[in-house]
């Protein structure tokens, strides 16, 4: 080892023992450990900045298959059984009512289906080269297992908290935990606020109701049809420690379907999958997590640096827990769903065919974020900030039996405040994952998606508006919106949001980046928006849908209308790079009756 690579480790080790005693950047800055610009100072061995970065030991790649997580099996009951209320007594750690069980709403939504999961610690192999990784993990995987939920079949959905004690964590990660569902139509008290975290011993009761947005009043009965989302994610969402949560493991998938996407490629929109009994998985409906992490050169265990300048960037690519696994697939189409969990990196996939880089292999993107597009869309590429989703449709049949081929992230990133934007050439990026068109053929009843003309519809902007501007800079090392720090209470309401309840009810909100060399994908809780401009021009056409993150470029200025309707409550808006995100990039706004008309909350 060289003595920059001493160096290096020796700060990275300084600044883990730091992680280790729970101090944030909040407590560094009080310290005096933090200069101006929000780095740690250049003593104490602590800076990264100054003594380089740690790289993880070398592993083999496309060794392992892809792990396909199981789906998640409904149980008969729970003891002791839901209540509208907080069951405190029984160790309940929820604080508020459930605004959609009976008697509100009548019965409608009464859960249909019970389902109980368990976060805790286990020990999972990510690599063959690497030893065996302390995780958290719903139910001890991760990811965890797939929900698969319907449209008009409300579920509950029972968390404890199972995680061993801090001290027994394994350098990050905090043992008090809250859940969100990115991004469901879900009443405040089951969305996974930062701050309705539940600790150790705790369970915590989550109503989904699996309704469409608009039900209450805009389009009773039942909701807009167009508002159908298909690809969410669950996760860890506890305030000031996101970031090191999830990485550690807490994250899965939520898959819903209706009439139309039915998961059932012999019906609806014909889109590929085969439905199978749980806990056994789809066929051919393949989501994929791709996440990039660190390990310690050391001792080959998962390393996380909080005070990594300005995000996370791994050097080792993992696809559903695995570093650069293989996937074996028929000669048919295939659905995947693309989820980009980050932490710091954005990704632009391509198809790389090993042998012959400058080929182009287009395919299909039917989605961005939760909503099916209004048409499918031929693509190169497909780009995903941190949370963004992608539902992607891929035929090997056209491919020679026997061919393999490589999911590439071709975007340029250098360091956590975001890409450079360039595009590397072909075969110069980072191989994610390897397709092998080995299996034999098999039926598809799936549609050519070139045949499919109408997916969704796109709302038309409203007319009664409320307008807001939100700046996302930052301030003295932490990141802000409107120049103020989320607090760690969640107790200051920066604004308050009008429930609306007549179809042309809106809010035009303005997200600004003047931060000069960052990026942020912004997400605000609950509804979905549409993007009307970007810099003042139409959006790309993969963003003509509906979105619940978007990506704010270097100095750019997007222009976006959402509705809030049907549920109250409170909400947070933040920024995606988790890292940004506990540190402190976030706000709390409430749902209410009347609402304000605060044009820069």
């Amino acid at each position: 080892m060289t003595q920059r690579e001493k160096r290096a480790w020796n700060a990275a080790k300084n600044r883990r023992e730091l992680i280790e005693a729970g101090f944030s950047r909040r407590d560094l800055a009080k310290m005096g450990l933090l200069i101006g610009a929000g780095y740690l100072v250049l003593k104490c061995g602590l800076s990264a900045r100054a003594d380089g970065k740690i790289e993880s030991p070398p592993t083999g790649a496309f060794i392992e298959p892809l792990s396909i997580m199981p789906t998640k099996q409904a149980v008969a009951s729970l003891t002791p059984a839901p209540t509208v209320g907080p069951n405190t007594a029984a160790g309940e750690g929820r604080t508020r009512s459930h605004q959609a069980f009976p008697p509100n709403f009548g019965s409608r939504f009464a859960p249909q289906k019970l389902y109980e999961i368990h976060q805790r610690a286990a020990q999972v192999s990510m690599s063959p080269d690497l030893p065996m990784q302390t995780i958290w993990g719903y139910d001890g995987m991760t990811p965890g297992p797939t929900f698969i939920g319907h449209y008009g079949e409300p579920i509950l959905v029972r968390n404890f908290n199972d995680l061993p004690p801090r001290a027994q964590n394994d350098g990050f990660g905090l043992p008090s935990v809250t859940t969100h569902l990115h991004n469901g139509h879900t009443p405040s008290e089951s969305d996974g606020f930062p701050c309705d975290f539940f600790e150790r011993g705790q369970f915590y009761d989550q109503h989904y109701p699996n309704v469409l947005a608009g039900f209450k009043d805009t389009h009773p009965p039942d909701g807009d049809p167009n508002e159908m989302m298909s690809f969410l994610w669950y996760h860890d969402h506890r305030i000031a420690f996101t970031s090191q949560n999830v990485y550690k493991g807490l994250a899965g998938f939520y898959l819903l379907f209706d009439n139309r996407d039915t998961g059932d490629e012999t019906t609806g929109f014909h889109l590929p999958g085969v439905p199978h009994t749980p806990p056994t998985p789809p066929e051919f409906d393949i989501p994929m997590m791709f996440a990039d992490k660190v390990f310690d050169p050391r001792t080959g265990l998962l390393f996380f640096d909080l005070f990594n300048l300005d995000g996370i960037l791994g050097d080792k690519f993992l696809v559903n827990g695995k570093i650069q696994p293989f996937f074996q697939v028929h000669p048919r189409r295939y659905r995947f769903r693309w989820l980009n969990t980050g932490p710091s990196r954005f990704l632009e996939l391509f198809l790389t065919d090993p042998n012959n880089l400058s080929a182009h292999h287009p395919f299909w993107q039917i989605s961005h974020d939760g909503n099916l597009l209004p048409r499918p869309l031929l693509v190169e590429s497909v780009g995903m900030a941190v949370a963004e989703r992608s539902d992607v449709i891929i035929d090997f049949s056209q491919f020679p039996p026997g061919s393999s081929l490589f999911i590439e992230n071709r975007l340029e990133q250098k360091d956590g405040r975001g890409p450079t934007n360039r595009i590397l050439p072909a075969g110069q990026g980072n191989l994610l994952l390897r397709f092998d068109v080995v299996l034999p053929p098999v039926a598809d009843n799936s549609a050519d998606p070139a045949t499919i003309t109408h997916l969704l519809d796109v709302p038309a902007a409203p007319q009664n508006i409320v307008t807001r501007g939100f700046r996302f800079d930052r301030q003295n090392g932490m990141w802000a919106i409107n120049g103020r720090l989320m607090d760690d209470d969640c107790e200051t309401i920066r604004f308050r949001a009008r429930q609306n309840t007549t179809g042309n009810e809106g809010e035009i909100w303005t997200f600004v980046n003047k931060s000069g060399g960052w990026q942020h994908p912004i997400h605000p809780h609950f509804e979905e928006f549409v993007i009307l401009t970007r810099n003042g021009q139409p959006p790309p056409s993969f963003e003509v849908g509906r979105d619940d993150v978007a990506r704010l470029n270097f100095n750019e200025e997007i222009l976006l209308f959402r509705r809030h309707r049907d549920f109250l409550g409170r909400y947070p808006l933040h920024c995606h790079n988790v890292v940004h995100e506990d540190h402190a990039m976030m706000l709390r706004f409430d749902i209410e009756p009347v609402g304000d008309t605060n044009p820069t909350p």
